[in-house]
């Protein structure tokens, strides 16, 4: 198996953990916060282009899932570009 093979299986496999901990999570919620907690992605653009879906559902998501209170903080937005820039609450890195 080559390398970037065994980086999607893993990247899969915290995504599939983190829903199995909170059963409310849809992927791509999941996915947000697998991104923030590896510092792959910090940003709803970079999220998008990464996992090639829409901007605009990834900030559907973000958006629904920044609602749940101490999961995911949103810490700009740019109203030009709608990038919106977020990071998990202060003690959930792990």
């Amino acid at each position: 198996m080559n390398e970037e093979a065994s980086d999607v299986d893993r990247f899969l496999a915290l995504v599939a953990a983190a829903q199995g901990r909170d059963n409310r999570l849809t992927s791509i919620q999941a996915g947000l916060l697998v991104t923030a907690e590896l510092g792959i992605a910090g940003d709803s653009r970079t999220f998008a282009r990464m996992l090639g879906i829409a901007h605009s559902l990834v900030l559907r998501e973000l958006n629904a899932l920044a609602e749940h209170e101490g999961v995911l903080q949103i810490v700009k937005r740019d109203p030009r570009t709608m990038r919106v820039h977020y990071k998990l609450p202060p003690g959930d890195e792990t």
